[in-house]
């Protein structure tokens, strides 16, 4: 194992939100699919040593075709995912080579190089970060019934992103007892979380988008364009 930090990047599911016969990750945006798009910003991260892209197993050729092809050199290696999200992060986690380890997802390809640095150094200094954005909306609990229960304080509230940084050790250990106790998580830092470790927060982005149906696609498109007449 080496000291430096390795990046998966889960593209397993099927995105049945997004009302496509095409995946979501694997949809064209600006003219490249969007997992691409993910994997460009990782690729040129000085702090970035390996990626790991989890994917479905029918799709491993069509992404290691495109992974030569945009000359993706730190993808070392694509791996086919599980049934949950959970199963397809630990199957790329095992294929990490590097003490630390962030975990993406392949459908939020505008996190940028700042965040990503700023998440890593976060872990580093608390034992585990997630990027995350306060939220903008007043939030209610509601029952079974469709009756609210109550209104939490708004101020305490923050909505969870990707990346999220990790030792590897710590988030292996987490993942290994979650299977054990047969827990499956939202996401990683839950199961961190389980083992009562310190979690702690890096503010992030609200273009930090994860695409998952067509209205989201339209803003990636935009961002995209955004992006383009900024450079």
């Amino acid at each position: 194992m080496n000291s430096g930090v390795g990046v998966v990047v889960v593209a397993a599911g099927k995105g049945s939100r997004m009302g496509t016969k095409e995946s979501k990750q694997y949809l064209q945006l600006q003219g490249k699919p969007i997992i691409i798009h993910t994997l460009e910003v990782f690729d040129k991260i000085d702090v970035v040593d390996e990626i790991v892209l989890v994917t479905g197993a029918q799709d491993f050729e069509r992404c290691q075709t495109w992974v030569n092809s945009y000359g993706l050199r730190k993808v070392t290696k694509i791996v086919a995912g599980g049934s949950e999200r959970q199963h397809s992060v630990y199957k790329g986690l095992q294929e990490i080579r590097s003490s630390w380890v962030l975990v993406h997802d392949g459908v939020r390809p505008f996190v940028t190089e700042e965040q990503v640095v700023a998440c890593y150094e976060t872990a580093r200094q608390h034992g585990a970060s997630v990027l995350a954005v306060p939220v903008k909306d007043t939030i209610k609990q509601v029952n079974e019934a469709g009756v609210i229960t109550a209104t939490p304080d708004r101020h305490s509230l923050w909505a969870i992103q990707t990346p999220q940084a990790f030792r590897l050790s710590d988030l292996m250990r987490a993942h290994q007892e979650a299977q054990r106790e047969g827990f499956v998580g939202t996401d990683d830092s839950m199961l961190v979380e389980r083992l009562g470790m310190t979690v702690a927060v890096c503010e992030g982005s609200y273009s930090n988008i994860k695409i998952t149906t067509i209205e989201d696609l339209d803003y990636a498109e935009f961002l995209e364009k955004l992006k383009g007449e900024k450079r």
